[in-house]
């Protein structure tokens, strides 16, 4: 049942996902700096207290693992993996 004469439809594509802070280096460079920044800045608050020689509490340890997901987070925006993979397909 086609049509003589009728033009074809395009066929319908996805957008390509837009990268995470659009794939401005200068973007994520600030942004991967300032999460490493802040990341020190948690850490160091716990080290403080245990290098006077107090055991470290939950608090200091909860401290310390939120300084390093913000760290690896920053690592992530850093390196960006993801865009990595897709500038490299045809």
């Amino acid at each position: 049942m086609s049509r003589q004469g009728a033009t074809p439809v395009p066929e319908a594509r996805e957008a390509p996902p837009r990268a995470l802070f659009g794939g401005c280096w200068s973007c994520r460079l600030l942004s991967g700096a300032g999460l490493l920044l802040a990341a020190l800045w948690v850490y160091q608050g716990p080290r403080s207290t245990m290098r006077s020689g107090a055991p470290p509490s939950m608090a200091a340890i909860a401290q310390i693992t939120l300084a390093a997901g913000l760290g690896a987070w920053a690592i992530v925006i850093l390196a960006d993996p993801v865009g990595r993979r897709r500038r490299s397909e045809p």
